[in-house]
């Protein structure tokens, strides 16, 4: 299977699960792997026969934008049903990471992996 990859975009949304993280919005960074039949785009050369990143990316943005998730996984669960209702996807798997967070660590993030059915 072919895959459309997007790193680390940066989206907004109000989540945690401390008071103090209730009290607004936060960056966090998604990784993406969408698992796509990319052979017509291939044979065509034509921008209609694959996946408009642009809309990938902003249909993450307005899940992460609206939600008020308490965990990282159901933010993520949500982009990824949004991503399977909008678009012909077989597969995906997202990173969802939530930066500084922790005193001593870069990062935190899941993983999550979902195929078509």
């Amino acid at each position: 299977m072919d895959n459309v990859i997007i790193e680390g975009l940066q989206v907004q949304s109000l989540i945690g699960v401390y008071d103090w993280e209730r009290t607004a919005r936060r960056p966090l960074l998604v990784d993406l792997v969408l698992e796509v039949d990319l052979a017509p785009a291939v044979a065509s050369d034509d921008v209609s026969d694959t996946i408009d990143y642009a809309r990938v990316a902003e249909t993450l943005k307005q899940v992460a934008l609206n939600s008020e998730f308490f965990l990282l996984e159901a933010l993520a669960g949500a982009m990824l049903d949004a991503l399977f209702a909008e678009f012909a996807l077989q597969g995906a798997t997202l990173k969802l990471s939530k930066p500084d967070i922790l005193p001593d660590a870069e990062n935190v993030a899941i993983r999550i992996s979902r195929r078509k059915g």
